[in-house]
């Protein structure tokens, strides 16, 4: 076999949509069409949630190709200012171009829109055989067509007048060489449009698809009535607990906190039955939910538990808990946020921290006074909130009377939690006694537990399991866990007391060994807590970024970030927005003792806004093997010739 070559021309530049080609899974879901189809339903979507559209209208053709006309402004045909190309050409050759930056100074064409990834429709052309796009504006009408590949074919093209007509028709033919099938999937479609119809009253949406025998079927969704209907109708014959409720609050001018229009609309109500939930970011669907929900419960929670301790109803020894309260609402959530921030491009969950409060203050006095308006209603509300407390701590008594068997003592250092409820609690492993002292003060105590370790833990990957517990910090993991050492991922795990680990160190290179040290404990001796995803690894973030306040609108921020990488990102964001660069303080930690609790408990610890990885198994053999190699005392000289070959590969920040 020739050797392969490494040199100048082994580099390959990936020009304009090859990146989107080459890895489309990096950019859309590629089960199907969908979201391609999505991104252009979304452009259509923010023409109406601007105001500027009435009617989106989406076919399914015959030869696979879908078309989305809206009666919007048109995308603009001229050339722009600095590429010199018409901006519906950049719009869909161009990766990151598109109307939804530049918000805060005003020229951005739209105030709320579905994120700020900047690919859209570009990675719809990348990955369709053809797009044919057809603009009313201005009244004319222009054409221009793309091939395979997302290639230009021919120019942009006049080609006759519409009087005061204007809008869009997009037509794409999905590439199937991309896709696991080629056809978008009918239920999904239509429940993307029947959202959009919902969270748009007075909007029209219609579905046509087109049939083999060459009629068509059709569908149309109009909702006047907007979330409650909806709520209403996905309820069906499950029976109410109480009236829904559903209003809406935006911020104004003069809020302190959130800029004009940001906010969210909602429908809330509590069944006999489960109904399911849905929750929209500027029309977007989160079909993962994210920190706009997490926002919604926390508001809803302090609303009802107010009301209750205002009355008294609370029974004696009873606590009430969020998932209380929340376990069986519905809801239908619509948040409009300025910069959404989302996990992935597919925008299935949203990660931006501020929307948590954004929401929970939107909601929470609203409802409040709606509760004490219909006194009913909200004790029916209480006392199934109740009822659902008195069911968890009979639960959790059930499961801790099980556990009094062991005659193990819990280790003095552990600051243990209330809840014995594996679904909801967490033992964060601690480096160093002074994190653990900002973890105790960091943490919610009825759901997270702190042991915060000394120095290193011994590297157990060679000790025999009778000889483990000779080591203080091993022994006092054990019991704390609840779990023997054991050897099969089969093993008995009805003595574990926590349903997360969660080692948390510093993000640096000590930090990094114990990290190590920990996992190859586990791998080792507690291989069942891996291969069923109860191990997981903080992020807690390397620099903190100060942003000071910016007029009324907007007040000064606190950003982190989790690298080099992520610190540069969030500076190009700040200086788009028009920060000047002298004044965005960057702040390094050394560590997590030097984060005070607040700002330990918002990046690390609190569920929703913290960042965690969960640590899965992997293939036994290999994973065994390289433990073998990276720990045993018996493998220096293949350590060495392992870092020989691969250290090059590797990032150190020492």
């Amino acid at each position: 076999m020739a050797a392969q070559t490494y040199d100048e021309s082994s580099f390959r530049v990936l020009k304009g949509l090859e990146p989107v080609r080459e890895r489309p899974g990096m950019y859309t879901r590629t089960d199907s069409p969908a979201h391609i189809i999505q991104e252009v339903i979304d452009n259509a979507a923010d023409e109406a949630l601007g105001g500027f559209a009435r009617n989106i209208h989406v076919t399914v053709q015959r030869d696979g190709g879908v078309s989305v006309t809206d009666d919007g402004r048109g995308i603009p045909v001229g050339l722009h200012p600095e590429e010199q190309v018409p901006v519906v050409v950049l719009a869909f050759t161009r990766l990151h171009a598109g109307g939804k930056f530049d918000k805060r100074s005003g020229n951005s064409a739209y105030a709320f829109s579905g994120g700020l990834h900047g690919v859209g429709v570009a990675v719809t052309n990348a990955l369709s055989t053809r797009v044919a796009v057809e603009v009313r504006r201005e009244g004319k009408i222009w054409q221009i067509e793309f091939a395979a590949g997302g290639e230009q074919v021919g120019a942009l093209t006049e080609v006759g007048s519409c009087g005061k007509q204007s809008g869009t028709r997009v037509t794409v033919w999905p590439d199937a060489k991309y896709f696991d099938t080629p056809k978008v999937p009918p239920a999904e479609l239509e429940r993307l449009l029947r959202s959009k119809a919902v969270l748009l009253p007075g909007v029209k949406v219609r579905l046509d698809i087109e049939q083999n025998d060459g009629s068509t079927s059709s569908k149309t969704w109009s909702y006047p009535q907007g979330l409650a209907g909806y709520l209403e109708e996905l309820a069906g014959a499950a029976e109410a607990v109480a009236p829904l409720y559903a209003a809406e609050k935006f911020a104004d001018a003069e809020h302190p906190d959130f800029a004009p229009g940001e906010g969210a609309a909602w429908a809330i109500g509590w069944f006999s039955d489960p109904v399911p939930s849905e929750s929209y970011v500027n029309l977007i669907p989160t079909v993962v939910g994210g920190t706009h929900e997490s926002g919604l419960k926390a508001g809803v929670f302090e609303a009802v538990k107010t009301f209750i301790e205002q009355r008294a109803l609370l029974p004696r020894g009873v606590k009430l808990q969020q998932d209380d309260v929340a376990g069986r609402m519905a809801f239908i959530l619509s948040t409009r946020l300025l910069d959404p921030q989302f996990q992935g491009q597919v925008k299935e969950k949203l990660n931006s921290r501020e929307a948590v409060k954004l929401v929970a203050s939107m909601i929470r006095d609203p409802f409040e006074i709606w509760l004490n308006q219909h006194v009913e209603a909200g004790r029916a509300i209480a006392e199934l909130s109740i009822r659902q407390a008195l069911a968890r701590q009979k639960n959790s008594q059930k499961v801790e009377k099980r556990k009094q068997s062991g005659v193990a003592v819990l280790p003095g250092k552990l600051s243990d939690c209330e809840s014995t409820d594996l679904a909801e609690n967490e033992l964060f492993l601690v480096e160093g006694d002074s994190a653990g002292g900002s973890a105790k003060m960091a943490r919610n105590k009825e759901t997270q537990a702190i042991l915060p370790l000394r120095g290193k833990v011994q590297n157990a990957w060679e000790i025999e399991a009778g000889r483990l517990f000779a080591n203080n910090e091993i022994h006092d993991i054990a019991v704390a866990l609840g779990v023997d050492p054991h050897e099969t991922a089969e093993a008995d795990l009805s003595g574990l007391r926590y349903g997360k680990v969660i080692i948390m160190s510093d993000a640096d290179v000590d930090g990094a060994h114990i990290q190590t040290l920990l996992l190859t404990l586990f791998c080792r001796h507690f291989p069942a807590l891996l291969a069923r995803g109860h191990v997981h690894i903080a992020q807690p973030p390397l620099y903190r970024i100060d942003v000071p306040a910016s007029g009324k609108k907007r007040p000064a921020r606190r950003l982190y970030a989790l690298d080099e990488g992520e610190l540069a990102a969030i500076r190009d964001r700040l200086l788009k927005e028009g920060v000047a660069e002298a004044a965005i303080e960057v702040g390094r930690f050394k560590g997590l003792g030097e984060m005070n609790p607040e700002q330990l408990r918002e990046t690390a610890m609190a569920p929703a806004t913290r960042r965690v990885l969960p640590v899965s198994a992997g293939d036994a053999e290999p994973t065994r093997q390289l433990f073998t190699l990276l720990m045993g005392k018996g493998e220096a000289a293949a350590r060495r010739q392992w870092m020989e070959e691969k250290g090059h590969l590797v990032e150190a920040d020492i």
